[in-house]
């Protein structure tokens, strides 16, 4: 593969960390990426879910990751017509950069000021941690994950997971029920979904195998 033509602005270091924030460092393109993990987006969703962007920064966000080979764009099949943004796999590889990120302001999460926009699917990148060694476990499936702000589902398998916006688009093997602020402190370990059971902070529905692993975790 020959190698990515250098963005117009660059450190114009030769080191991985500073090749690396050439391409994913200017405002807005790891909030863009977080959004595109959930799966392909339309420009209007994108717009709606990123409080604050202008649309000139989004659309110029969104060609500078599609040159630098994080995102792709294509048209939906009738009758829908729309088009969609997507990650390629070298932009789905950046999950891991935004849950240790996530994982690292966690702590910080302090309680919400009235000016804070809110999404749901925003508290499953420090789920995913909490719920990673389920996979590892032999416990697969789908989690649907209810909060006061909305729906996500996480899907478990093998020793990675994934999620998405909204009900899974099937039927899930677990509902979990909690609130944002202890969906934050399962993310950076602060308490684990079994203690949260105990606590009465977190309801597990579904009698198979994921339940009864969330049940334990």
């Amino acid at each position: 593969m020959p190698p990515a033509p250098r963005p117009r602005r660059s450190y114009d270091q030769y080191c991985a960390a500073a090749r690396a924030l050439d391409a994913v460092g200017d405002r807005w393109t790891l909030l863009i990426v977080r959004e595109l993990l959930v799966g392909p987006r339309r420009y209007t969703d994108l717009h709606a879910d990123l409080p604050g962007v202008s649309t000139d920064v989004l659309a110029s966000r969104l060609k500078d990751m599609e040159r630098e080979g994080l995102t792709t764009r294509r048209r939906l099949p009738p009758p829908s017509a729309a088009y969609v943004y997507e990650l390629t796999e070298r932009g789905r590889e950046l999950l891991p950069v935004l849950q240790a990120l996530a994982a690292w302001g966690a702590p910080v999460l302090q309680e919400r000021a009235p000016t804070d926009a809110v999404r749901a699917h925003w508290f499953a990148l420090p789920l995913l941690r909490g719920l990673a060694g389920l996979g590892a476990e032999g416990a697969e499936g789908v989690v649907q994950v209810r909060l006061d702000e909305g729906e996500f589902h996480v899907r478990v398998g093998g020793e990675d997971v994934s999620y998405g916006d909204g009900p899974a688009p099937e039927t899930p093997d677990a509902l979990l029920t909690l609130d944002a602020e202890a969906c934050v402190a399962v993310g950076h370990g602060a308490l684990t979904v079994a203690e949260g059971v105990k606590a009465g902070r977190i309801e597990v529905s579904g009698e198979g195998v994921l339940a009864k692993a969330l049940r334990e975790a």
